[in-house]
């Protein structure tokens, strides 16, 4: 197990590691952050390019337009599946989005100092490696900003899988749009928790190791303290405001149109949008919901006469 290099408790006591494992920390993170980036551009680059608008990618697209099939299929089934199976990976989002969020949530209640204060017991050679206690303090935090958002989405979806919509037995999905959903489910709550996860993960791993050597008898009492839990997340900033504020529009408008676009773009504004890889979360989306209103609009255009031939799928005047 690699240890953190360092780590804060809520009573602003701190807990030294060896600074030694530092560069490594820092690799493994750096590491899960490009395989995360790279995850999201597999799927983004093809869907760019069945959504341009050149002759000699026709064949290109109606390839994706195939694989990203759903709905009431003429024709042979194959390689299709129920389109209820849309439960199994908002089931999925749900398990793993919870998961997350109460082991991040845990690790900065126990190890994060506040964030209005800023320890002086430690060197300032040592803050400047890490960034400054404060400033890690505020990434784990608006990190459980961000998961305590999505797992207010997920569990949404899922009641509307179980409660609201009703899938006939005609219904079905394209086993690759089956496998994408469960991409899409669980690498998004992996990216939002990837600035610290790897220190969760350490974190978790000690309580285990603790609790194994120690037995429960010896092990501490679990006091939580409810404005400890709270209140740094009040503390936030009004980026981190702002993208709630947007998240819960597109949250509510949700129930009228399909506003999945104004939810993550309040995730992103949320985050802050300094992360790359919230950036690629939100392309992902955008790039997906706009190749099925371009298909959309292409389908109307030729099973309605009188459809507008001016009118656009996504850019008023443009495309």
């Amino acid at each position: 197990m690699l240890p953190i290099y360092c780590l804060y408790n809520h009573t602003q006591s701190i807990v030294p590691y060896p600074l030694r494992s530092l560069p490594l920390l820092c690799l493994m993170e750096l590491d899960l952050v490009l395989l995360l980036r790279l995850a999201w551009m597999v799927p983004i680059v093809p869907i760019v390019l069945a959504l341009l608008p050149f002759p000699f990618l026709g064949f290109f697209r109606q390839l994706v337009k195939e694989l990203a099939v759903r709905g009431k299929l003429k024709g042979s089934t194959r390689f299709t599946v129920p389109q209820r199976y849309f439960l199994h990976f908002y089931i999925m989002a749900v398990i793993l989005t919870t998961c997350l969020l109460i082991s991040t949530w845990a690790y900065a209640y126990a190890k994060m100092t506040p964030l209005s204060s800023e320890p002086r017991s430690y060197s300032t050679i040592t803050s400047h490696l890490i960034g400054g206690s404060n400033t890690f303090s505020l990434k784990v935090w608006k990190t459980v900003f961000l998961l305590l958002l999505l797992e207010i989405q997920a569990l949404r979806r899922l009641h509307e899988t179980l409660n609201v919509f009703h899938y006939g037995p005609s219904a079905r999905l394209h086993i690759m749009g089956y496998f994408t959903g469960f991409f899409f489910y669980v690498v998004a709550p992996v990216s939002l928790a990837s600035p610290c996860i790897i220190e969760v993960e350490n974190f978790l791993r000690a309580q285990i190791a603790e609790f194994i050597v120690k037995g429960r008898d010896k092990m501490s009492d679990l006091r939580i303290d409810p404005p400890g839990l709270v209140n740094p997340l009040l503390s936030l900033g009004w980026c981190q405001w702002v993208g709630a504020a947007i998240f819960f529009l597109g949250w509510v408008h949700q129930f009228r149109c399909h506003s999945i676009l104004v939810i993550y773009v309040g995730i992103l504004v949320a985050s802050g949008g300094y992360d790359i890889t919230v950036w690629l979360l939100l392309i992902f989306v955008a790039t997906n919901l706009s190749f099925a209103a371009a298909d959309a609009h292409r389908w109307y255009k030729q099973k309605f006469e009188d459809y507008p031939r001016t009118r656009r799928a996504i850019i008023p005047f443009i495309y």
